[in-house]
């Protein structure tokens, strides 16, 4: 369930955002009559990212076991390659995010109505197909049906509640801050989707080695305990990996870490001709 509700909160306060971005633009500019299609596409956006959800589990539902597992695994791969951009892309433009949507509000003001439900349709699409995909891939260990669903419930709320306090400007958080830490935890949860991906991939008989196993460690992490399910659900650590899904967790989310907390190098400014005197 956190990992679901982490995935909500993340990919929802981005939206939020993006949302809350968009509806400050048009009531500082006094274009309240076009706030309507704001959330006209935003509404279509959300329905299309239910509609992806809805599909990716019909489609898994209708196919036989080895088929089934090889639509998980590719699914699993697309989630954890997703957030992984979605991660380091939210880190290089998040400063001037703002100042690019106002722009694009404003062109598109200018050609009309249906660009601007366009235009926030297409703003807050991309966030909620991710949800879709990540919640699809992330919820596939899960040890009931209703908890994934409960999670990213919650962590959707969770996050209109926070961007509706940013826009009154009754909440302030360090959004800095903030998306440093749900970054690292989420690069957690996206080694552990990768490891489903690898463990789908050995169901389906197309990697070997289902069977190897690289430690037993259910003495100090049982499967039926509270924290053993918790890890699990979190980040896809189990008692009795294989050597396979090991190796592709620590090859996955060690090098991703190091770049994540790599400090950023400073821009570097172009070079200044000096005019020279004849």
């Amino acid at each position: 369930m956190f990992a679901s509700y982490l995935i909500g909160l993340r990919e929802g306060l981005e939206a939020t955002l993006v949302v809350s971005v968009l509806v400050a633009f048009l009531v500082k500019s006094d274009r309240r009559d076009r706030l309507p299609l704001v959330w006209a596409g935003v509404c279509a956006a959300v329905v299309l990212s239910i509609g992806f959800g809805a599909l990716l589990t019909f489609t898994a539902a209708r196919l036989e076991y080895r088929q089934q597992e090889l639509f998980e695994a590719v699914t699993s791969l697309l989630a954890t390659a997703f957030v992984t951009w979605m991660i380091f892309w939210m880190r290089r433009a998040a400063r001037s995010l703002s100042g690019e949507l106002r722009a694009k509000l404003s062109d598109a003001l200018r050609l009309g109505p249906l660009a601007v439900i366009v235009m926030a349709f297409l703003s807050v699409a991309r966030e909620g197909l991710e949800t879709a995909l990540l919640f699809f891939a992330s919820a596939q260990g899960a040890s009931s049906n209703t908890s994934p669903l409960i999670g990213i419930t919650l962590g959707v709320l969770t996050s209109i509640v926070i961007g509706w306090g940013l826009y009154r400007s009754a909440l302030k958080i360090n959004l800095t801050t903030f998306f440093t830490w749900t970054g690292l935890l989420l690069i957690l949860v996206a080694a552990g989707i990768f490891k489903y991906g690898v463990h789908d991939l050995q169901e389906a008989g197309v990697l070997p080695g289902l069977s190897t196993q690289a430690f037993d460690i259910s003495a100090v992490l049982p499967a039926d305990s509270w924290w053993g399910a918790l890890l699990a659900g979190m980040f896809n650590i189990t008692p009795q990996p294989t050597v396979l899904e090991t190796v592709a967790w620590f090859a996955y989310a060690v090098p991703t870490l190091i770049l994540f907390l790599r400090p950023a190098s400073p821009r570097r400014s172009a070079p200044s001709s000096t005019p020279t005197t004849a």
